[in-house]
């Protein structure tokens, strides 16, 4: 590598597969001049312009509004038309690889098939259902205060990159994702829209709801519109309480039973919580984990006893008390 005044001479690698000729994928290098403004997209416009036409992705507005264009950079999730090449050469000590969304969904190079991603948008249904006149009189208004309520979910532009980035969904395929939750929060939360208590049912859903979010924040970090999903899934959460559609399972309980032990102690009591959530019975699965807790001093052979209160209490535990007294409006 070289450098001479604003650019750099640097190696891509960039993933390579087509589904109609190779059996299995592979890695191919290309040497370019990379410029101080040059953006991802630049870089994959050269591989295919400069060295290797039959090279292919998604492109088309190159303003970072129709999302086309998400892939991956050395494992981050990017929108190719927003980032900027220099940074991410600096940010990765001047190695690059290009890589799709989803390199088990490639289709040919940078290109994968979305389908998953656009049945589960489907299933939430992303569009206000209401009754409305034939010849309606006057338009639809919000108030200020409706229309901050959406927290910029509307903003979203579905390129995909917190779906393939949440490792929850890598695990479970039937989990519908963050970008499928932000637009089921998006049109929930529409004063318009008749459809709320029904998107709340199917995102409390067991195996595919919000409650098998595991709060990790990679949509947040994936996210080039800084929409944040995991602040929709916590929305979600609250409305299924608000609106009475949460039932009490072991998700619900363990949402439950961390205000509960705050509470109580102004500190969190995990055996408490297991006990709370999943009972005695439960507690047995979790065995190997609590012995690893208790050679830690995380917890101790009387916790979660009946008759045993050792968890120590916050000094300021009345403060506590009073604050969840105020804040909280939903039990289950």
């Amino acid at each position: 590598m070289s450098r001479t005044d604003s650019h750099k001479k640097v190696t891509i690698k960039a993933f390579r597969f087509n589904t109609q000729t190779d059996y299995l994928p592979y890695y191919k290098s290309y040497e370019m001049e990379v410029g101080q403004d040059d953006l991802v997209l630049d870089l994959l416009n050269k591989i295919k312009w400069e060295h290797d036409g039959s090279f292919s992705y998604r492109r088309s507005c190159r303003h970072g509004i129709c999302g086309a264009c998400g892939i991956k950079v050395n494992g981050k999730p990017v929108l190719a038309c927003k980032e900027n090449a220099m940074d991410l050469l600096e940010l990765f000590n001047d190695e690059l690889v290009f890589e799709p969304q989803s390199t088990k969904r490639a289709v040919k190079d940078m290109i994968i098939d979305k389908k998953d991603f656009w049945d589960k948008h489907e299933e939430v249904k992303p569009f206000v259902e209401a009754e409305v006149p034939t010849h309606p009189e006057h338009e639809s208004t919000m108030s200020i205060a409706q229309a901050e309520a959406f927290l910029d979910a509307d903003y979203c532009i579905q390129c995909g990159n917190c779906h393939y980035a949440c490792p929850a969904l890598e695990a479970n395929a039937d989990y519908l994702g963050p970008a499928a939750l932000t637009a089921a929060f998006r049109f929930t939360i529409d004063p318009r829209d008749e459809a709320g208590v029904e998107r709340l049912e199917l995102t409390a859903e067991a195996n595919k709801g919000v409650w098998d979010c595991v709060k990790c924040m990679e949509c947040a970090e994936a996210c080039p519109k800084d929409i944040n999903p995991i602040e929709k899934i916590t929305k979600l959460h609250n409305m299924q309480f608000e609106q009475k559609v949460a039932r009490s399972n072991i998700a619900t309980r363990h949402a439950e039973g961390f205000v509960r032990s705050i509470k109580k102690h102004g500190f969190l009591d995990e055996a408490d919580i297991v006990l709370y959530s999943e009972g005695y019975l439960g507690m047995y699965k979790h065995i190997g984990t609590a012995i690893k807790m208790l050679k830690a001093g995380k917890i101790h052979f009387t916790d979660a006893l009946p008759f045993v209160d050792n968890v120590p209490k916050s000094k300021n535990l009345s403060e506590i008390q009073k604050l969840i007294e105020i804040s909280q409006t939903n039990k289950l």
